[in-house]
């Protein structure tokens, strides 16, 4: 059946928009044509259990991305806002910092009330361990000490005196010297002394030095008593300091423990150390150390909060959009200092990564981006599976430590969304054992949708909102129209709408660029045809080689006349996201013989697997079309002429089919024809792809050497509604210069490109005379006699 004209492409009723252009209709606030994926993702994002995380699955330019990320958006703004999360120093193990949460918006008021205590501490404590009245009950305690001191020396002094003895200073301190009267007694008197004078002096001087140890040790014991009654007054006085600014914290933190924890202990640390909040003097130093400059006191890092997420109290639920997922980006770090050559870290270097921030809210990622990043797949999942993240430095993994940190886990509780493709998830499906248990819910995007009224409307909707946004000149009914069209072919079918918006998009802002250029406020359907035309001219450079050797021969096609056991197929070549057709030759040779068909470009290992199932199929067509009462004799071969590269696909089946049926019934082809198509082993004609870029190479190839009327394309009856073609090939059309037709069968096919009827069995099983089956059946015939009788003379 040939094709009229209007059955090639996409009509578009411009009544039926009801618009002059889109600066009329209202912005698109809807998903087009994705009722299945919106649902999908609805359920996932508003399911609480855990284990619901979403896999977006679509092609590319789907919009997959930009609605979920719409979706999320909308959903977080509704929900609650999440929590703080800060890390604090360990004062009990340092290389452990511990994990604080806080309602949002409170983790900053807590870091800086941290840091209004520090610091109120650091210019109070000074004050009062300088102000006079604790100077001056310092001195009483130390007076008083001194004087008990005193005391005891006086004592010993008595005791000493009493006995006879004095005290002597030298350079190493006090010794003991015997008297008389008051006066040392000579080296004379003494050696004057009898023997039991000496022996009594000695027994004397033993006991006193006794007593003189139990001097030392008294002295000793009120120097310790006043350092620490000291230490007890400093404490208190440190404690009062202490007192209502801690009350303070706890009242604001009553129901924390884990805070309650944290302030006891930097509370009692403060106790401890508080000499690090006096003014010190500063040690005289080659080189400056930090912490030690001006006389100020030592370093007190320990007392900071290291507030790694925060959130606004009115913000809603957070949205990460993670674009490079690798293991740092997504779980955290510890960062380090370097001073003096020295590398060191501490808590105050912890940095959140997107799960942190994401907690209580949405992570979104890419699929292909996180699994080409090492470790980041397996932190994702520990994760999710944890509801936890364990700050870790990737160097662990491999032996290597090197941070000295371990930090306490953090709390998560996130839902992840994760867009790619579909092969991705199937994958992940087949060879993840816990996909499935984390990524329970698919939203899978359609490619296209049914095209009707609403979804016309629809996509002059998304074209106002693209102009509204971006400042691009809005567009007539009969661009959108034209862009209607496009979106039909996208979708190869003229009764769809392609769901790539993405792309779609992109033909409206070229168009709108070609409108602004040439000083156009709104874009016409010439504008929409130009930005299709230049984004194929810019990408069918390839197609115009092929076609410059088609026109000049060196690529065999006859466009004309007829051939016997010739055919011309057509294939199509895809080049990244740019496909073109172009016709090929096809031919075959018959002979007597017994080896069936013979694909040469099998025998080369030059086919695919799909090819050699459509040559396998069409010989069971033959077989069971003319094998009879005789042998089936046939030795037929079939190649594609001038190809170099492997053939792949059945839809080359009918003109290969054509071309040995031409061969063996001495019928010659028509060479203006080509003809695409796959075949069962009933001889049903069924659809095949690419079949626009099919029609639009054989055109190309006809009219660059020029339109004669009686040239076309025989395309399966089945893909008529596939049919999206250029505007150059429906005017051909339209004027009779180039024919489209529609078959069923093989048998209205071989009529269309032999001339001849096919012929239908008789009651008697044999084919009309003049019909092609009739002559393709007498020569099968022949063919099976000659065997017959070669087989009989061999047996002789």
């Amino acid at each position: 059946m040939k094709l009229p004209a209007s059955a090639l492409a996409p009509f578009v009723d411009l009544s039926k928009l009801g618009y002059k252009d889109t600066s009329e209709l209202p912005p698109l606030e809807e998903p087009i044509g994705q009722a299945r994926a919106v649902e999908a993702l609805e359920f996932g994002l508003r399911m609480q259990s855990p284990g619901f995380n979403v896999y977006v699955a679509g092609p590319i330019g789907s919009g997959k991305w930009s609605m979920a990320k719409d979706m999320v958006k909308r959903l977080a703004r509704l929900a609650p806002p999440a929590p703080d999360l800060c890390y604090v120093n360990n004062f009990q193990d340092p290389s452990k910092p511990r994990c604080l949460s806080f309602p949002a918006a409170q983790g900053r008021a807590f870091k800086e009330a941290m840091t209004g205590l520090i610091e109120g501490l650091r210019r109070d404590l000074p004050k009062i361990f300088e102000g006079t009245t604790y100077l001056e009950a310092r001195a009483r305690i130390y007076e008083e000490t001194e004087a008990k001191k005193k005391a005891l020396f006086r004592n010993l002094t008595d005791l000493t005196e009493a006995r006879g003895f004095g005290f002597e200073e030298t350079p190493v301190g006090f010794n003991l010297v015997p008297t008389r009267e008051g006066q040392p007694i000579s080296e004379e008197a003494m050696a004057k002394l009898s023997e039991r004078e000496r022996q009594d002096m000695a027994e004397k001087r033993k006991t006193l030095d006794s007593e003189i140890r139990e001097f030392h040790v008294r002295v000793h014991a009120l120097d310790h008593e006043a350092e620490q009654r000291v230490r007890e007054m400093d404490r208190e006085v440190v404690k009062n300091a202490l007192i209502g600014r801690f009350e303070t914290f706890r009242r604001a933190y009553g129901g924390k423990a884990a805070v309650l924890d944290y302030l006891d202990r930097v509370h009692e640390d403060i106790l401890n150390t508080f000499k690090d909040f006096l003014r010190q003097e500063a040690p005289s130093l080659p080189i400056p150390v930090p912490g030690l400059v001006g006389g100020r006191p030592p370093d007190l890092t320990r007392y900071s909060v290291n507030l790694i997420v925060e959130h606004e109290a009115e913000g809603g639920a957070p949205v990460v959009d993670e674009s490079h997922p690798t293991y740092a980006n997504l779980v955290g770090k510890i960062e380090r200092k370097a001073h003096m050559g020295v590398v060191f870290t501490d808590f105050t270097e912890i940095k959140a990564g997107a799960i942190l921030q994401a907690s209580g809210g949405y992570l979104i990622l890419s699929a292909l981006d996180l699994l080409r990043q090492p470790f980041a797949w397996d932190a994702l999942k520990r994760a999710i599976k944890t509801r936890e993240v364990k700050i870790e430095d990737p160097g662990e993994f491999f032996g290597f430590s090197t941070t000295g940190l371990r930090p306490q886990p953090a709390p998560v509780d996130v839902k992840v969304i994760m867009v790619g493709p579909p092969i991705v998830y199937h994958l992940l499906q087949a060879y993840e054992e816990d996909f499935q248990k984390i990524f329970k819910v698919k939203a899978d995007f359609d490619v296209d949708v049914e095209r009707d009224e609403r979804q016309d409307r629809l996509y002059g909707r998304l074209v106002a909102k693209l102009c509204r946004d971006e400042g691009l000149p809005h567009f007539s009914a009969e661009a959108v129209a034209e862009l209607i069209r496009e979106g039909a072919r996208m979708a190869e079918r003229y009764d769809r709408l392609s769901l790539r918006l993405s792309l779609l998009s992109d033909v409206v802002r070229e168009a709108a660029f070609w409108a602004a250029r040439a000083g156009r406020t709104v874009a016409s359907r010439g504008d929409v045809e130009t930005a299709v035309a230049k984004k194929r001219h810019r990408a069918d450079l390839p197609e115009q080689w092929v076609q410059d050797e088609i026109e000049e021969g060196t690529l065999m096609v006859d466009l004309a006349g007829t051939v016997v056991g010739q055919v011309n197929g057509l294939s199509v070549h895809l080049l990244g996201d740019y496909a073109f057709g172009r016709p090929c030759r096809i031919t075959a040779r018959t002979s007597v013989g017994t080896k069936g068909v013979l694909d040469i470009q099998r025998e080369a290992e030059l086919a695919g697997h799909i090819h050699s199932k459509g040559v396998l199929t069409l010989a069971g067509y033959l077989a069971g079309k003319f094998a009879g009462a005789h042998p089936f004799a046939l030795t037929a071969t079939l190649t594609f002429e001038q190809t170099y590269s492997e053939v792949e696909g059945d839809s080359a089946a009918v003109a290969e089919l054509a071309a040995i049926l031409s061969s063996l019934a001495d019928v010659p082809v028509r060479q203006s024809l080509a003809i695409t198509g796959s075949v069962n082993q009933l001889g049903a004609i069924q659809p095949i792809g690419g079949v626009n870029e099919k029609i639009e190479g054989f055109f190309a190839s006809c009219a660059r050497r020029g339109l004669t009327g009686d040239q076309g394309v025989i395309i399966p009856a089945r893909n008529a509604k596939h049919l999206g073609l250029r505007r150059n090939v429906v005017q051909a059309v339209e004027a009779g210069r180039f024919s489209i037709y529609a078959v069923h069968t093989v048998e209205e096919a071989l009529e269309l490109l032999t001339g001849l009827p096919a012929g239908a069995r008789r009651s008697d099983g044999q084919y009309p005379e003049g019909t092609l089956f009739g002559k393709v059946a007498r020569r099968l015939a022949e063919m099976a006699e000659i065997v017959t009788e070669w087989g009989e003379k061999q047996e002789n």
